[in-house]
């Protein structure tokens, strides 16, 4: 009997034999992702835009979770850096059947003062990122026919917020796309949700501050969350136990925002 209940503590391992690509996954929430689909199973594609220091580091904690981890620096923004990623990928792993859009750049900026080239590095990393990514792991995932991808949203998507216009913008565009796609790649066996955390603490360069509007909302549950806490949400996203589950923006926030 106490055999059975050491048994029964030992983490699962439902992502075994997956390999996912996480982007932006060398810090915080992307970092958090990686790590708990490695404890899950999943061999990791770790991306990041620039910083191979960071990158390498979140790969040695995925290899000494005993998962597999791939460094890829390149920007999502660009279509043939990306296909290179998949391509990496595949010649490492040999499949594709998780991806997760994370990569997204966060400024503020009135909308009075934003020329277009500001308006369009955030679309071009957070939307049109999405859409590289997509389509250069398309073929991949929809050979796995288990197939899934996840979009990271934000609550100012839902909310808005001063001086981000550019980032209410992109992240709304991500919830349509993840509805989207859903419809289209369902007879692939490819599920699609988008998950929009919120008030999320995360450590932030002495240069920017907290986004502002944080300051207007608050949580039902009196605390901020944890890029763990949205990890484990993507988690389960990815795992046999949500094949059921597709597009759909499901929100990781303390109640800071009740979607309807």
């Amino acid at each position: 009997m106490a055999e059975a209940k050491e048994a029964n503590k030992e983490p699962s391992k439902e992502l075994s034999g997956k390999v996912a690509i996480v982007t932006g996954a060398g810090r915080n929430i992307g970092r958090a992702i990686a790590l708990t689909l490695a404890e899950g199973g999943a061999s990791i594609v770790v991306n990041a835009r620039g910083n191979r220091t960071e990158a390498e580091a979140v790969a040695r904690e995925i290899e000494a979770l005993g998962s597999k981890a791939l460094v890829h620096i390149g920007d999502v923004a660009d279509a043939s850096a990306v296909q290179a990623m998949a391509d990496a990928a595949l010649a490492d792993f040999g499949c594709i059947d998780i991806l997760i859009n994370n990569a997204a750049l966060r400024r503020e900026k009135p909308f009075a003062e934003m020329d277009h080239a500001e308006w369009r590095a955030i679309l071009d990393v957070t939307l049109d990122g999405a859409f590289h990514c997509t389509k250069a792991c398309l073929a991949s995932l929809r050979a796995s026919r288990t197939g899934t991808i996840v979009n990271i949203g934000g609550l100012s998507a839902h909310t808005g917020a001063k001086d981000r216009a550019h980032v209410v913008t992109a992240k709304a565009g991500i919830v349509g796309f993840s509805r989207a796609l859903a419809h289209d790649l369902a007879d692939d066996g490819i599920t699609v949700n988008c998950v929009v955390p919120g008030l999320i603490g995360t450590p932030r360069p002495k240069d920017r501050p907290e986004p502002a509007h944080h300051l207007t909302h608050q949580t039902i549950t009196g605390e901020r969350g944890t890029p763990d806490d949205v990890a484990a949400l993507v988690r389960f996203l990815c795992s046999p136990a949500a094949r059921y589950i597709t597009g759909q923006a499901i929100h990781a926030n303390g109640g800071a925002y009740l979607s309807s």
